[in-house]
């Protein structure tokens, strides 16, 4: 609370000010009413340069989806790249329109969707080390649909990951010389725009049916996973789309498409089984949505061999035979989520979830982990976090923000463990 009144003193704008006083007097009272005026006028204040998330937000920790982790963003606006971006905010009513879910299920006007590219000042508690590389808020659904919602995508972080690493782990999951070059020359675009997608159009898309509950009151812990889902099938279906190519976004429809659909099946199927020990279920919501897509449109398109399991030299590959077909299934799986979503359809939720979300190929997972085990790299990246300085003047004016780097991972964590800790160090 210190620091946001003192956050309320130079504020851009007025809106932006009265959104601080609001989450001020939250921070304070405790009393959701507030929290909910503080979220319509926060995701209706879109003018300043400067912005920030702050809160007890996302409950993807939390199994029953009901405790929100705190997390703090400050961001600056990447004016080049959001003025090239708006243009997804500002036809979000054609993607409306032109989606597969039912009409019934469809927004008659999108209101207030708002999308910028930033560029990271400072992150802090569930933001930070392990970073969102979009944000999509707020969460509640009636605000979204009568207020509108706020859409970003972290610039920086993203150029950050893409310039990490090399190919050897790409080459070694790829299926052929084909796919890795697709992805070397298309596919940190096509992830670009699949984040700017899922945050803008996908969250913000669809409608939830009068009297019925909110998704985490309806589709209870499977909540999560489903929203999550949901809004990568949006982004999914319009990848390959000639729309993006005529807002001057995609260079390639049909290579942007298919370098997108090969890292979407080779993540959801093989690469993301890294991150789990042997033997272990799938617990967090997002790999949950991305094992629940590549699953379901597997198996629903065996028939027509729309992805082939292959076997080359003792090492298992899902190849993507037929590009248009799997576009149509991501846009049947969507129709059925925004269905389940706008009905509140509980069972059906939980069936696709628990059918295709959770349980792993304990083979494929062995032989994942056995191929993975040349590369060093950790499974998760954590970010070394820029220090901000304040210089004064003899007054104690601030005349300058000097901005330093600490030595390393380790040496930022302990720097954090000892000013911020909470807890004795010793009992």
């Amino acid at each position: 609370v210190f620091w946001l009144e003192k956050a309320v003193t130079v504020a851009e704008n007025e809106k932006q000010a009265k959104a601080l006083k609001l989450l001020i007097e939250y921070y304070k009272t405790g009393d959701l009413k507030i929290w909910d005026d503080y979220n319509i006028v926060w995701a209706t204040s879109t003018e300043g340069d400067i912005d920030y998330i702050n809160g007890f937000i996302e409950v993807y920790n939390d199994p029953k989806a009901f405790r929100g982790s705190y997390e703090t963003i400050v961001q600056i606006k990447d004016f080049d790249m959001s003025k090239k971006m708006a243009v997804v905010s500002k036809n979000a009513q054609w993607f409306e329109d032109n989606s597969t879910i039912d009409n019934n299920y469809k927004k008659k006007n999108v209101v207030g969707v708002s999308y910028k590219t930033v560029n990271v000042a400072s992150e802090a508690g569930d933001a930070s080390p392990s970073t969102p590389i979009g944000v999509n808020l707020p969460n509640n659904n009636w605000i979204r649909q009568q207020h509108g919602s706020k859409s970003v995508s972290l610039g920086n972080l993203i150029e950050a990951y893409n310039q990490a690493g090399g190919t050897d782990k790409l080459k070694e999951f790829a299926f052929d010389e084909a796919e890795v070059n697709a992805e070397i020359k298309y596919g940190h675009l096509a992830d670009k725009l699949h984040t700017a997608l899922h945050e803008v159009i996908g969250h913000a898309s669809g409608k939830i049916n009068p009297g019925v509950g909110q998704p985490k009151e309806t589709l209870k812990n499977y909540s999560s996973t489903l929203e999550e889902a949901r809004a990568d099938l949006v982004g999914l279906y319009y990848l390959p789309d000639e729309k993006l190519v005529e807002m001057k976004l995609s260079p390639n429809a049909a290579g942007i498409g298919k370098a997108a659909y090969d890292g979407y099946i080779r993540n959801g199927l093989i690469t993301q089984l890294i991150r789990l020990n042997l033997g272990d279920d799938i617990e967090e919501a997002h790999m949950r949505n991305r094992q629940l897509v590549a699953s379901w449109v597997f198996e629903k398109g065996k028939k027509d061999n729309v992805i082939e399991k292959v076997v080359k030299n003792n090492k298992t590959y899902f190849v993507i035979r037929d590009y248009a077909k799997l576009r149509t299934l991501f846009g049947d799986l969507l129709r059925e989520i925004q269905r389940i979503k706008s009905e509140g359809d509980f069972e059906a939720g939980k069936a696709l979830v628990e059918t295709y979300g959770v349980k792993v190929d304990q083979a494929i997972h062995k032989e994942v982990l056995e191929r993975n085990s040349k590369f060093k790299s950790a499974p998760y990246s954590g970010f070394v976090n820029p220090v901000l300085v304040a210089e004064k003047d003899d007054a104690g004016n601030i005349t300058a923000i000097k901005v330093t780097q600490p030595t390393n991972f380790a040496a930022q964590m302990l720097d954090y463990a000892k000013r911020y800790t909470t807890l004795p160090d010793t009992n």
